[in-house]
């Protein structure tokens, strides 16, 4: 038997194979900032997952799983992807460091083998590079370099979403250049998907995506309010290259996900314009 055979089935869950692209949600931003809007009670968290049937992929923490477990049970349900870090990275409420920003800590939340066991199909770390102190960078490419051994061991998707250490403080964090050399090192170390944000025009986000071999799917950042924005960003993204979108509060938050989802298949799988993805949505 061999692993290389589950990562390709659980990784055909998530990416669909016409297309080659994939839409996830992500749903995990409680464990590190705590309950957000729209998924702040059990209640919440139920009412949504409900509308989420039409996901790829949705990404939740170990804790949401007994919650939320039925959503993924059956034929023609979304991929399971698991939230396997801790960060307090410009945390909101109690940011760490004396100046209200710090080059922050990371925390493994379960092994890979219990992971497998669950019936996860993939899981999303963090890569942390360009810190201050180098070793905090070494500690990240090690951590990182480990999981990716053992998702490779045991079948298991990856999904690293690298950053800079120091968004916030320095203008070219979110630069083309930048970017570019974090999703290659991510891709380098082992990540079968990269997840990027966006880095403000879809000429940078192409220069991100020619040099990274593997998928990378965008980040939605803060928005969720308006559905327009949220297709647009999408379409520019595929535009560019990207492999597919990772979405979580422009889904969650949206009056009618299912319908938002809808509007993002279409232009993610199908290639349609804005305005017929749109057309999607009452």
């Amino acid at each position: 038997m061999d692993a290389r055979t589950g990562k390709k089935i659980r990784l055909g869950r998530l990416v669909r194979p016409e297309s080659g692209r994939a839409v996830v949600v992500a749903a995990s931003h409680g464990v590190n900032s705590g309950p957000p809007a729209g998924l702040r009670t059990a209640d919440e968290i139920r009412s949504v997952f409900a509308t989420l049937r039409g996901a790829d992929g949705v990404m939740v923490t170990p804790g949401m799983i007994p919650l939320v477990e039925d959503t993924f049970t059956g034929r023609d349900r979304p991929g399971l992807i698991l939230h396997l870090d801790w960060k307090n990275h410009a945390r909101g409420l109690y940011t760490p460091g004396a100046d209200g920003r710090s080059e922050g800590v990371l925390a493994q939340l379960s092994d890979l083998e219990s992971v497998a066991a669950a019936g996860v199909d993939a899981v999303m770390t963090y890569l942390y590079v360009g810190q201050r102190d180098a070793r905090l960078e070494r500690a990240e490419v090690e951590r990182n370099a480990r999981i990716a051994r053992d998702c490779e061991r045991l079948g298991l998707g990856l999904i690293i979403e690298p950053r800079s250490a120091l968004e916030g403080d320095d203008p070219g964090a979110l630069s083309a250049k930048v970017m570019s050399m974090y999703c290659r090192i991510s891709a380098d170390i082992g990540a079968d998907l990269v997840k990027a944000l966006w880095p403000g025009s879809a000429e940078a986000f192409a220069e991100v995506t020619e040099s990274c071999y593997v998928p990378v799917l965008l980040a939605g950042g803060k928005g969720g309010d308006d559905p327009l924005d949220t297709v647009s960003l999408a379409h520019q993204a595929i535009t560019a290259g990207a492999g597919g979108a990772m979405f979580g509060r422009r889904v969650f938050r949206a009056d009618r996900p299912e319908q938002v989802l809808s509007a993002l298949h279409a232009v993610v799988h199908d290639g349609v314009s804005v305005d017929q993805a749109m057309s999607l949505i009452a």
